[in-house]
């Protein structure tokens, strides 16, 4: 189902549309503190790049959070769910973990003890990853089927505009004032994002979707084999139930894989190409970043208009070509004005190719499992950004850069070429974006 470009940009008005785009400012603070962030500080700590491409690995809770989903989906919190609900309270205790950890790992030295810098950042990873299980399954469960891809352009919004002060503010305070400062002022942002958490409504639930009682004591074996089959079985069945759900999983790994690899690189790159912690605060993670929400929110217009998998398709095709731009980057040197044109380029097809991706993953969930099931969906795409990407440091210590990002655009093209066979094997979701119509094709 498609609607016109007017009902397309209204949407954005709406007050569930606007708590997302805060949520998402939320889940953007955390990422770049444990990968590109992280990487600069490394980079300047005299790390091999193979160390920090391996360093991605500290960032494997977001590629197993599935693995914990169904606790936010079933289990009360302690004193938290029965104040807040189930939602908030996962919410406030996860940004509260978050909050302490970005301390923590502001407060290491990768020189002196890179062991404590690697615990600190797998630790913010675990408490980011399951804030961001929360708010994914509170968007979802908040927004009706043709708000997805306006929720997705929101929260891409809201999580760059976290990135600008993650990446770029985080970077250009560090250069000012030290690190700590830097991980110090991310965690009273975290800390700030709470208030949105005590002052949204807790969202509605399918009757049978509600969690076990707080009061409950310690459930006996029955009772327990009942909770592990209505928490993690029943949701991973319905989800393995629907057409060619191997191919499914398979292609969100794969389509983000070049930026991926890309990613993971990026800060290194500019540094060894001659450019400041500055430059790359101001250009890269604050204006980039800019960019990045306006394709955020194109994209989820053209979502609105063309419907997910031929937006899927576009946007793809746009974000693997702007790998090219850096290889370009990379002839011209130190440049400035270059270096805009390369940022401008990538970040804007990047959102667009985010924000039709995160429309995607949602609306293959069934609102009756959504933490569980967008956890284990939006895992596999944190997979290609975990695993595959770790290669990226031991690529580019042994090839130049331009060869690098021509590798890196080759990377996007059998996710490109996956997309064009689903295409062809359900053409029904070229048409209609609802979650009902994907469930229809588990059938």
């Amino acid at each position: 189902m498609t609607h016109s470009w007017r009902d397309a940009l209204t949407v954005y008005r709406d007050r569930r549309v606007l708590i997302i785009l805060l949520l998402g400012f939320a889940s953007g603070l955390p990422l770049l503190l444990v990968y590109g962030t992280l990487s600069t500080r490394l980079a300047e700590s005299n790390t091999s790049l193979t160390t920090i491409g391996l360093f991605s690995w500290a960032s494997t809770a977001y590629a197993i959070k599935w693995m914990w989903s169904p606790l936010t989906d079933r289990l009360p919190f302690p004193l938290l769910t029965r104040w807040l609900g189930q939602r908030r309270g996962w919410l406030l205790a996860s940004q509260a973990a978050t909050a302490l950890t970005m301390v923590g790992l502001g407060a290491s030295n990768p020189e002196t003890a890179l062991w404590q810098t690697a615990l600190w950042a797998v630790a913010l990873a675990f408490a980011s990853a399951t804030q961001d299980i929360v708010i994914d399954a509170y968007r979802v469960e908040s927004l009706e089927d043709w708000q997805l891809g306006a929720g997705a352009g929101a929260v891409v919004l809201g999580y760059r505009i976290g990135m600008i002060a993650a990446g770029g503010g985080a970077l250009i305070l560090a250069d000012q004032f030290g690190w700590f400062v830097a991980y110090a002022v991310m965690a009273a942002l975290i800390g700030l994002t709470m208030i949105i958490t005590l002052l949204m409504p807790e969202p509605k639930r399918p009757t049978g979707d509600q969690p076990v009682p707080s009061s409950a004591t310690i459930p006996h074996r029955s009772g327990v084999a009942e909770w592990f089959n209505a928490a993690v079985i029943l949701p991973m069945r319905d989800f393995t139930q629907r057409q060619h759900w191997v191919m499914i999983l398979l292609f969100i790994a794969l389509y983000k894989y070049g930026d991926a690899l890309l990613g993971v690189m990026a800060n290194p790159f500019y540094l060894s190409i001659g450019f400041t912690k500055t430059d790359i605060g101001l250009v890269s993670k604050s204006y980039g970043v800019v960019m990045t929400i306006v394709g955020g929110l194109l994209g989820g217009i053209v979502v609105a208009r063309l419907g997910i998998m031929r937006s899927l398709l576009l946007c793809g095709l746009l974000q693997a070509a702007s790998n090219l731009v850096f290889a370009l980057q990379a002839l011209t040197g130190p440049s400035l004005p270059m270096l805009m044109v390369t940022i401008s380029v990538e970040n804007l097809t990047g959102g667009m190719g985010t924000a039709a991706f995160v429309a995607y993953l949602s609306s293959l969930c069934n609102i009756a499992y959504t933490a569980t099931q967008y956890a284990l969906v939006s895992s596999f795409m944190s997979f290609a950004r975990t695993y595959f990407a770790s290669v990226g440091g031991w690529l580019a210590d042994r090839v130049d850069w331009i060869s690098y990002f021509l590798i890196s655009t080759a990377a996007a093209l059998p996710g490109l070429l996956l997309l064009l066979w689903m295409m062809k094997t359900f053409p029904r979701q070229t048409e209609d974006v609802t979650v009902s119509a994907l469930a229809e094709d588990g059938d």
